[in-house]
């Protein structure tokens, strides 16, 4: 383990998270909100000052391999969730550290379960940084650090594998701080465009800043108790609809389309079984609600539409309370809660890509039957898939489980109906938001005792990035020589 680089890395980490502070701080100024101009210069000077004396270690070695990418991954992220939640404490807004803790960790992975029973009360910087911290953790955290200040020499792939969604994640060009750039600069023109769309609209600017960090970060954080159905307005519920959609989508499939590679991402198997899912669902949805809960159908498919949407990418932004949707419906939207969007996207869940992969396992197995002898290969988009991948992805959805089980029993401590438990702990691990019952899009995770909001705070890390990153800082093996 190269100590020196983790530390050094982990101080470029902090000083990062104090710059994207900033729009926060400004913000506070601007509406004068009062304690949270000072929250945020005292965690900003916080962060600069343990950032910089971090950075300022000169390590022996300067090269950064797999299990010290891990480690800085793992522990950047609680990090940024640690230190991120000094303003809500600060600022008076969350008493709780716990609360600000589990807010900030549902921020920063996207998450956008909230222990808020009154959004609305925020102070607006607050309120802000609160959203922001989405756009900050949807393309990653260290993806954003590598982007903005200087990276080490070697190594820094690393880096980027411990953090990015999804299987095999890559460098788009030669260099990763040049890859962390066009895909920050991909993400910015779509929230760009976003917030425009969404002002004209009829979204006062705020909220369309607010409701466009947690569509492009797929988070789901609103500035209205009510989230998106506060609005009453189609044509924002289409705009979010789509650029939801869109970020579900593998980001590196829009850099080919760039370069005018369009055909690439109707080729790509993952985004035409993610297209495929979506739709099926919208239109089952939509029959069960029809009459049963809509009158006519065009509402039903409105209605319908959104909520898949946004359940699939694991947004979580409601513009219904589908807790009174038919058993079918709620079935259909707790399934997509574990799918999730594609790999490289910014969504949580276990990945299209995943259940594409497993789904080829099964077939080849029940092949195998038929003829032991044969030799069946698993491709995907043209492409062979090794042996040692589907073992991992095997071993992915058996730990995934495991935990999902282990964080319902502890959470169904607390003595709460079985719907609730258990989907607050979907919502959690696959970085949805809102659940069913008492954690449906009308409630909130408040009522949870201590040890529940610190098992699903660790449970949205763990559901971010994908396992294995959190586990290992867990194994003695993994910080010996």
């Amino acid at each position: 383990m190269n100590y020196g680089m983790v530390l050094k890395s982990l101080g470029r980490l902090l000083i990062c998270e104090g710059l994207v502070m900033i729009p926060s701080f400004i913000v506070a100024l601007i509406y004068n909100g009062g304690n949270d101009e000072r929250a945020f210069l005292i965690t900003i000077a916080i962060l600069f000052i343990v950032g910089l004396l971090a950075a300022r270690i000169k390590p022996k070695r300067r090269n950064i391999y797999a299990r010290d990418g891990f480690a800085i991954v793992a522990i950047g992220w609680l990090l940024a969730a640690f230190f991120g939640a000094f303003p809500f404490v600060i600022s008076g807004a969350v008493p709780s550290f716990v609360d600000a803790f589990f807010e900030t960790t549902s921020g920063i992975t996207t998450t956008g379960s909230s222990i808020l029973k009154d959004v609305e009360s925020l102070p607006q910087g607050i309120l802000f940084w609160r959203s922001f911290t989405h756009w900050i953790g949807g393309m990653g955290v260290l993806v954003m650090t590598l982007a903005i200040l200087p990276s080490a020499k070697a190594g820094t792939l690393q880096i980027m594998k411990a953090e990015s969604p999804g299987p095999n994640p890559g460098k788009l060009v030669p260099k990763v701080g040049q890859t962390a750039k066009i895909l920050y600069g991909i993400y910015g023109i779509i929230t760009i465009i976003e917030v425009i769309l969404l002002k004209v609209a009829g979204m006062p600017l705020f909220d369309s800043l607010i409701h466009t960090f947690g569509t492009v970060g797929t988070g789901g954080f609103s500035s209205k108790g009510l989230s998106v159905g506060a609005y009453n307005n189609i044509y924002v519920e289409i705009i979010i609809t789509i650029f939801t959609f869109a970020c579900g989508v593998n980001f590196s499939l829009y850099y080919q389309a760039i370069k005018g590679n369009i055909k690439e991402i109707f080729k790509d198997e993952e985004f035409r079984f993610y297209l495929g899912i979506v739709l099926v669902s919208i239109a089952l949805i939509t029959l069960n609600i029809h009459e049963n809960i809509f009158k006519t159908i065009g509402e039903s498919l409105r209605y319908s539409a959104f909520q898949v949407v946004t359940i699939t990418t694991t947004t979580g932004y409601s513009t219904t309370d589908f807790n009174l949707w038919p058993t079918f419906s709620k079935m259909i939207l707790l399934s997509l809660m574990f799918v999730g969007g594609c790999a490289g996207s910014t969504s949580g869940g276990i990945k299209n890509i995943r259940i594409i992969l497993l789904f080829k396992v099964i077939k080849r197995e029940i092949l195998k039957v038929v003829h032991p002898k044969a030799v069946y290969t698993i491709k995907v988009g043209g492409k062979s898939i090794d042996e040692e991948t589907l073992m991992s992805i095997g071993g992915f959805f058996f730990i995934y489980f495991i935990i999902f089980i282990i964080s319902i029993f502890i959470v169904s401590l607390d003595g709460f109906d079985m719907i609730t438990s258990t989907s607050a702990v979907a919502a959690t691990l696959g970085n949805i938001g809102p659940g069913f019952g008492m954690v449906g899009p009308m409630g909130n995770f408040s009522d949870f005792s201590i040890l529940s909001k610190i098992v699903m705070s660790l449970d949205m890390i763990i559901g971010r990035l994908e396992i294995y990153p959190i586990l290992l800082l867990i194994m003695p093996t993994f910080w010996r020589k």
